[in-house]
């Protein structure tokens, strides 16, 4: 037997089961640089999945290997909980100086537990210490843990049923823009004025059902006429959520409405930071100036580290909060992140991402319009996402934004479009390959996709409330040539797909040409063998 096979039948003996990598990803790494991953087989793969969005410079990148090596070498203590030592300030220094205008000469730096969730929790603990106030409000399916993470007295009870106050006073949450599956079947600049209205709405009380939120334990959380919230959290791309993208102009109205009411903006860029989206930080595309930063996943250089960063005068730096933990003192992540950091400035990798992400997705939605199973294509820079949809069921009419609102019974509970009522916008906007509303996800297509990408060589995510969008996320040094052999592997393994879904080839339409096969080695690609 393998021992690629063999190893990954031990886990669900030692390990929970509940693991998901293992099932949908049985590979069994023992070598890995930059983009490369070997198998202890000797199989190697493109990795498009770069740790979750945690490798901004790839696997083993050398100058994160000489960071930590320098610390380790040093005899410097490993971990240090607020102590200030040079290590540290050698990170913050380099951190401040990638922050945006604005933010950077009045921002203060915190850190906290490892994860992504940690800086959630010690985010939504600053707000409530700053303001006085409880709940915290987030956007449509803004990823899993942050409900519990951002609950009141998370720390001490994070994931207890029913603890969470991140949804409007009716239960639900509030609604975000999608052009592709718009909360309100409108899409486009229309839905997120609409969304942005709803919002405005929520914290009027304007849609309030005169209850508490279903399930909270305890109903003060949110009176009938809900109080001014703590805190509005939101992500400029919803990376787990299906890489959903937050048009800009809704950035600055989540600002505006936030800064009029005197509402702490937390923006979280666990994901989309560290030149991601083509700049360095995600909110620089929409200028928008937030009063607190969530930082996590790729700023620790490939090691765990998270952070939080907030205006200076929001708290007084010296007041203690919670949800810190004893593992916020981590000399290697933050050894790894300051180098991971200077080299993404130095070598301008966030243009390169603005660059190369522009042409890939031309690219793929050129791909698209091959496959009836290709509903979107999205993203920006290199977070991009593949929606896969039922290519045998049917689009179905266009529908009015009174048809397909948030919430219960799908109504906008009176709130105006900007040019006029509800009922007299349609849907203006649903991707570019679906005429009416959108077909139904395929999560099941998009399993098989990411199973043939993993035959051909190439690793790549899902995500979505379905799990029906193929995601990619290359490390910022991918080379033109690694792109290139990424885009053949995906579209080969998008065309066994397909034909094994639909019981024969790729469907694309009458209107446009085929695409030819290509089955290119190119000179440089570092893949070697390929399943």
């Amino acid at each position: 037997m393998a021992v690629t096979e063999e190893i990954p039948r031990r886990p669900p003996a030692r390990e929970p089961a509940a693991r998901t990598y293992p099932h949908a990803l049985p590979v069994v790494p023992v070598r890995a640089r930059g983009l490369t991953i070997e198998d202890a087989d000797g199989r190697r793969y493109l990795d498009c999945l770069s740790g979750a969005g945690t490798l901004a410079l790839g696997h083993n990148h050398p100058v994160v290997l000489e960071a930590i090596r320098k610390v380790l070498d040093s005899g410097a203590p490993l971990s240090v909980p607020d102590l200030a030592t040079p290590v540290e300030d050698a990170f913050v220094t380099e951190l401040l100086r990638t922050l945006p205008s604005g933010f950077a000469d009045r921002a203060r730096v915190r850190f906290c537990g490892p994860s992504r969730t940690d800086a959630v929790a010690a985010a939504g603990a600053l707000v409530r210490a700053a303001t006085g106030r409880t709940a915290i409000l987030t956007f449509g399916e803004t990823d899993a843990d942050t409900g519990a993470a951002v609950s009141p007295g998370a720390g001490a009870r994070a994931g207890t049923p029913g603890a969470s106050a991140t949804t409007d006073a009716t239960g639900r949450s509030l609604p975000c823009p999608h052009d592709y599956r718009c909360p309100f079947g409108v899409g486009g600049p229309h839905g997120a004025e609409l969304a942005a209205r709803w919002t405005e709405a929520v914290l009027e009380g304007a849609v309030c059902a005169g209850g508490p939120v279903r399930g909270a334990p305890d109903a003060r959380a949110f009176p009938a006429a809900p109080d001014i919230p703590a805190g509005i959290l939101l992500e400029p791309v919803q990376g787990e959520a299906g890489v959903n993208t937050a048009p800009d102009g809704w950035m600055r109205r989540m600002r505006q409405i936030t800064a009029s009411r005197s509402v702490p903006l937390i923006v979280d860029e666990s994901q989309t930071g560290m030149g991601r989206t083509g700049t360095f930080w995600a909110v620089e595309h929409s200028g928008v100036t937030p009063d607190v930063m969530i930082l996590s996943r790729a700023i620790g250089g490939s090691l765990p580290l998270s952070a939080v960063v907030h205006r200076a005068d929001l708290l007084d730096t010296e007041a203690p909060t919670a949800h810190t933990g004893p593992f916020r003192g981590n000399q290697l992540a933050m050894a790894a992140g300051a180098a991971t950091l200077a080299h993404v400035r130095h070598h301008r990798l966030a243009e390169r991402a603005a660059t190369l992400g522009t042409r890939l997705l031309a690219q793929l939605r050129a791909l698209g319009q091959e496959f009836r199973c290709v509903g979107d294509v999205r993203g920006r820079g290199l977070m991009i996402g593949l929606e896969l949809v039922d290519p045998e069921a049917e689009s179905g009419p266009a529908h009015t934004a009174d048809s397909h609102a948030p919430g219960e019974g799908n109504r906008t509970a009176g709130v105006p479009l900007p040019h006029g009522p509800a009922h007299d916008v349609t849907r203006t906007g649903t991707g570019p390959f679906d005429a009416g509303a959108p077909r139904p996800p395929a999560p099941r297509l998009a399993s098989a996709v990411q199973r043939e990408c993993l035959r051909r060589g190439l690793i790549v995510g899902l995500g979505g409330r379905d799990t029906s969008v193929v995601r990619l996320l290359p490390p910022l040094t991918i080379s033109d040539e690694q792109a290139a052999a990424v885009l053949d592997r995906l579209a080969d393994a998008l065309a066994a797909a397909a034909r094994d879904h639909t019981g024969h080839p790729q469907r694309r339409r009458p209107d446009q040409p085929a695409r030819p096969t290509q089955h290119r080695q190119q000179p440089g690609d570092p893949t070697g063998r390929t399943r």
